[in-house]
């Protein structure tokens, strides 16, 4: 029994690696992508049998492992060594078998795809090739005008930018055919075929450049003929304008001015003649390259520019003719109006002079002054009648002038202006006069009618029952200059009979004199109210000098208080109000101390007392309204400072956003597997951020509504200004975003390459140690070693495999993830297995060295023990399979859920 076990499992391997060695033949037969289409889709065709063939071999590899373990029971142990050999060399072969099989059928299929891609881009250039050289074949078509011409070198010009942006195409379709040549050397990809392509893009390439230089030098010298024709028109255009300035009679010049002017007239309009006759030969150059009906269009508008200047021609002839004639009249009226204004200005000078002696001064005048200047005023009635002569003299010549055909209205205002400057000024004497007359008679009786006025209030202050002392001083120097006055008056009685006249002077001087008497009576009376209230000033002195500089400091508080009402422009603005608040609320602070002090000295006075009450009233209300404001300015400058702060972080978080996705993107292709794999969960990471950073976009747009409300009409400008700026980059953050996720996908992509490469080649090191066979104790050691090594470098590998599969949202969840899953699990199995059974492999060669019949149970124990381990751990499973059958167990999903081949533990939802 146990030789018939031995021989089936040695016919299932022999049969297993003669299937094995077949497959490879037929891959090393169809591993080859040189020649022609069909011959590699013919490969292509061969490679996906064999593949469809590997789960035979999968089988075959399920029943060479089913008889090695009937074998490896039934036999002995020095067999056992031979059956472990054999089904590691097989196992070697399966796994060499299967990796070939993958790597051939993906290699033609990639060059299969590659040359489809080629094939598709080389049509859609030759389609191109065709499009153009229809669109530029035709000939240049004749336009109508500068515009219409300008509209056919655009188009040119767009068609040329198409040719030049093609060669960019042109070279990668060029770079693909060579990789392609290199790849399967068909003739279709050659360096014929690229230089005849590369032949057939210069030809169209030069045809479009030709076509705009033509175009471009049509446009051009219609360019420069259009602007010779709006230069000369707007020269045209002045000239008539100069003209229209000499012609007519409303304009101010003179005729000699006139005439002039109309000489470089014509002297430009004859080199105009030169300019129209440039315009003609320029203008025939044009019409070869324009249309028939633009031709005539042309033809039309320089005949209508040579009608208009001979026209200029003959006004400006006409003009001068007619101002020969008007410059004969004008030198006769010329000396007679210069006559007229000479004696003109002499009235005006000695009106003036009689004008400036009448001048009555400013300020209050006295008596005296008063008397002079009424003498001046009769002085300068008699100058004036002796000037009445002039006048008339000077409407006689203004008649003379009339007789002329030029504008006299100036002479007349001229005229009219002295005549109204006589007349002002002997009215302005007569009313002064007048006025003088009644100042005189008030000055005289003011004193009497001042004392008058005075007594009632006088009276009135005695009568009161506090009077101030103040007022008592005040009414007795008044009544000491009234004293004064009167005996003044009582001195002048020449001058009262001279103004007056003999009666009314009597009588004035009676009443004077009764005055007099008065004032006496109210004198002594005024004496003895002073000495009353000079006992009472001494109380009240020490209340004055402390009220005064309280209210005065108050009023001070409460301006400084009016200046902080208007809007600040920035933040730093409102801080600093808001320091000058504080200290304007340590002055009212300190002025309260002070009226403390002052309420102390108004116990006894209720006039005091109420003053006092007045202004702690005010007081109160000032500082009810600081501490309004101070909080309010809290307020202000606590949201303006959120504001900045949330603005800041956002700026500079989308700045250093910005900075992360441009350095993604450039270090795409260049960082190595692990540096990719970093970069790729920090913009993962990155794109979280963008959730909660649209909202604070809103916390700060929300903050910068509530600074514009307190801020003034610049710094509400200046914040919207920032908002919309802080918008524009969001939005354009948003977009680099988008770009960027397209990136990271492809990177990830390589990434996943990239790992998978890293995992083939450790497995082909593994593969290379295990296929060793130690024969002393160093190579043992030597290879223990190497697999320790592999064993270091798998944290590494596990890391780089988490790595991916956090990135499977990005990476998508494909079969090449799961297949990289399998052998991943699969590598660090085998690798597991070969470092904890290491007497498994390489024990035989240790027992044929070593020696001793004491030792040999001991060897024996060492070498079956971690093997009936390894069974019993491989039963214990078996019987677990069924309890795993549940909605979140991963081995429903592994092909090799009921192999014997050891598994890696997941507990979760299943990746697949």
């Amino acid at each position: 029994m146990t030789q018939q076990l031995q021989d089936e499992f040695d016919s299932s391997v022999e049969n297993a690696e003669a299937w094995m060695k077949a497959i490879q033949e037929r891959l090393r037969i169809n591993d080859n992508t040189k020649g022609p289409r069909s011959a590699l889709e013919a490969r292509l065709r061969e490679t996906e049998k064999i593949r469809a063939l590997e789960p035979e071999g999968s089988l075959k590899m399920d029943l060479i492992l089913v008889k090695a373990d009937a074998a490896l029971r039934s036999i002995g142990e020095e067999k056992k060594h031979e059956v472990l050999s054999k089904l590691k060399d097989i196992k070697a072969l399966w796994e060499e078998t299967a990796i070939y099989i993958t790597h051939c059928h993906s290699r033609i299929e990639w060059v299969w795809l590659h040359w489809s891609e080629y094939l598709k881009a080389q049509d859609e250039f030759y389609t191109w090739i065709h499009n153009m050289r229809v669109t530029l074949e035709p000939d240049i078509e004749l336009q109508l005008g500068l515009k219409e011409k300008q509209w056919q070198l655009s188009h040119a010009q767009v068609l040329q930018n198409d040719v030049l942006n093609q060669s960019v195409l042109l070279e990668r379709l060029l770079e693909e055919a060579a990789s392609l040549f290199s790849r399967i050397g068909d003739p279709s990809v050659d360096e014929d075929a690229q230089k005849k392509m590369r032949v057939e893009y210069e030809g169209i390439r030069q045809e479009a450049q030709n076509r705009v230089k033509l175009l471009e030098t049509i446009t051009k010298e219609h360019e420069q003929y259009s602007a010779n024709v709006n230069q000369f028109q707007s020269w045209l255009n002045g000239v008539t304008e100069r003209l229209n300035c000499c012609l007519g009679e409303a304009t101010k010049s003179s005729a000699e001015d006139k005439l002039k002017a109309l000489k470089e007239i014509a002297k430009d309009i004859r080199s105009g003649g030169k300019k129209w006759k440039h315009l003609e030969n320029q203008c025939a150059e044009v019409i070869q390259n324009t249309s028939p009906l633009g031709s005539a269009r042309l033809k039309d508008e320089l005949e209508e520019l040579r009608k208009a200047l001979e026209k200029l021609k003959l006004l400006s002839s006409q003009e001068e003719e007619r101002l020969l004639k008007i410059q004969q009249s004008e030198s006769a009226y010329e000396s007679l109006a210069r006559q007229l204004e000479a004696d003109i200005q002499k009235l005006r000078k000695d009106l003036q002079r009689l004008e400036n002696d009448l001048d009555p001064g400013e300020g209050e005048k006295t008596e005296d002054e008063f008397v002079t200047l009424w003498k001046k005023c009769n002085a300068t009635r008699a100058a004036l009648a002796a000037e009445e002569s002039k006048i008339e003299r000077l409407k006689a010549q203004l008649k003379e002038l009339l007789r002329f055909s030029q504008d006299v209205q100036p002479h007349a205002e001229s005229v009219v202006s002295a005549i109204h400057q006589y007349q002002s000024i002997r009215g302005k004497t007569s009313k002064m006069s007048t006025d003088t007359e009644t100042q005189l008679r008030r000055i005289i009786q003011n004193p009497l009618q001042s004392f008058e006025q005075w007594k009632p209030s006088v009276q009135m202050l005695l009568e009161t029952p506090e009077p101030e002392l103040a007022h008592i001083e005040a009414a007795l120097a008044e009544s000491s200059q009234f004293k004064e006055k009167l005996m003044t008056v009582q001195l002048k009685k020449d001058l009262l009979n001279n103004v007056l006249g003999e009666e009314k002077a009597e009588s004035f001087l009676q009443e004077v004199a009764e005055a007099s008497k008065e004032r006496e009576i109210l004198h002594k009376s005024l004496l003895q109210s002073k000495s009353k209230l000079q006992n009472l000033v001494l109380q009240h002195k020490n209340f004055d000098a402390g009220f005064a500089p309280l209210q005065k400091k108050l009023s001070a508080i409460k301006a400084k208080l009016d200046l902080e009402k208007e809007p600040q422009p920035d933040l730093l603005g409102k801080k600093t109000q808001l320091q000058r608040l504080q200290m304007i609320q340590d002055d009212l602070a300190e002025l309260a101390i002070h009226m403390e002090e002052v309420e102390k000295l108004v116990q006894s006075n209720t006039t005091h007392r109420h003053e006092m009450n007045r202004l702690s009233s005010d007081s109160q209300a000032l500082k009810r309204s600081l501490e309004m404001m101070i909080q309010q300015s809290e307020d202000h400058v606590q949201k303006h400072w959120a504001y900045n702060d949330k603005l800041s972080d956002l700026q500079q978080w989308i700045s250093v956003t910005r900075e992360k996705i441009d350095s993604y993107q450039d270090a795409d292709g260049e960082q190595n597997m692990e540096g990719s794999n970093c970069q790729g969960f920090a913009f993962q990471r990155l794109l979280a951020e963008f959730p909660d950073k649209e909202i604070q976009l809103h916390l700060v747009e929300a903050h910068g509504q509530l600074v514009m409300e307190n801020s003034s009409p610049e710094e509400t400008a200046h914040v919207q200004a920032e908002l919309d700026q802080v918008k524009e980059s969001w939005k354009s953050l948003k977009e680099m975003e988008k770009m960027g996720e397209g990136q990271s996908t492809s990177s990830h992509l390589k990434l996943l390459h990239e790992f998978e490469e890293w995992l083939r080649g450790e497995n082909t090191k593994l593969t290379k140690i295990l296929a060793g066979t130690p024969s002393s104790a160093e190579e043992i050691k030597a290879h223990q070693s190497k697999l320790e090594e592999l064993q270091s470098r798998v944290p590494h590998g596990q890391h780089l495999f988490e790595d991916l599969l956090h990135l499977h949202p990005v990476i998508g969840n494909s079969e090449d993830l799961e297949d990289l899953r399998y052998r991943w699990m699969l590598y660090k199995s085998k690798l597991r297995e070969s470092l904890s059974s290491p007497e498994l492999l390489f024990g035989f060669a240790l027992q044929e060295r070593s020696g001793g019949a004491c030792s040999y149970p001991r060897r024996v124990c060492r070498a079956a023990l971690p093997l009936q381990l390894l069974l019993l751990l491989l039963l214990l499973l078996a019987f677990l399979l069924p309890l795993a059958r549940d909605a979140h167990s991963c081995t429903l999903a592994n092909n090799f859920a009921r192999s014997f081949k050891l598994m890696l533990r997941y507990e979760g939802p299943p990746p697949t």
